[in-house]
């Protein structure tokens, strides 16, 4: 499970030198930080400032933020939508409608509350986009385990099963070929799910025995890219607090 030559890109960027574990904690604290903040705006300012962090600092190409963001944007608004129509402000006395059509009412409490979710939503999706496009798997159970301090078995397994995702996906299409083949119905039947049930379970098994085969957990291993702590990762985490600080004394009252 090596770097790849696109990861060796990144890693020659600014967020691409900084700990994995830093870049971690920044992107908590400021998810933490989009939940407490009140102002729409302030969630969008901080999903604005980690997109461009990832794009000049971590040089992620805009389409690839972009790409990752799409999805994201067409649930936080439609989620934004149904709670500005659903939401209860709008049944209020003395409520300001906006709309009114038939027994839709949607008061300007109501498109608040639904521009708040869906900022909120938005803000989030771009940390997480942000910061999965700066910081690779393997480079963060690395961070983990050796500046963390987390089992190597626990860290290492659940990176495994990160990668044995994909397989799922095929063994499910090749399961589905084989009931065609046999004229049977290829729709999730209950046999199919069983059948990848057990697949899958195997698959656990397999890497269950590689890594004991190699070691994990019996005791203290070396590590093929050993880190360290560098000058990029207090000043990174001095820039997001800070921009986290003046976003929440604009925002919070």
């Amino acid at each position: 499970m090596g770097l790849s030559v696109h990861d060796d890109a990144r890693t020659a960027t600014r967020l691409g030198r900084t700990s994995a574990l830093v870049k971690l904690g920044v992107a908590i604290v400021w998810l933490l930080g989009v939940v407490v903040t009140p102002d729409p705006r302030g969630s969008l300012t901080m999903g604005l400032v980690a997109l461009a962090a990832a794009r000049l600092l971590g040089s992620v190409p805009m389409r690839e933020l972009l790409r990752g963001l799409a999805p994201l944007v067409v649930a936080a608004c439609g989620i934004a939508v149904f709670t500005a129509i659903f939401a209860a402000a709008n049944t209020a006395s003395g409520a300001v409608l906006l709309v009114e059509v038939g027994p839709l009412v949607v008061s300007a409490a109501g498109a608040q509350a639904g521009l708040l979710v869906g900022a909120r939503l938005l803000a989030i999706g771009a940390i997480s986009v942000a910061f999965a496009s700066t910081t690779s798997p393997t480079a963060l159970v690395d961070a983990l385990v050796q500046q963390g301090h987390v089992s190597d078995r626990f860290a290492f397994g659940a990176l495994a099963a990160y990668g044995a995702l994909p397989r799922l996906s095929t063994d499910l299409r090749a399961l589905r070929d084989a009931r065609q083949l046999r004229g049977l119905r290829a729709d999730l039947h209950p046999r199919l799910l069983v059948a990848l049930l057990v697949l899958a379970v195997r698959h656990a098994e397999r890497l269950g025995v590689a890594m004991d085969a190699r070691g994990f957990g019996q005791g203290p291993r070396s590590h093929y890219r050993p880190l360290a702590w560098s000058a990029l990762d207090p000043l990174v985490a001095a820039g997001a607090g800070i921009v986290l600080a003046l976003v929440l004394a604009a925002t919070v009252s």
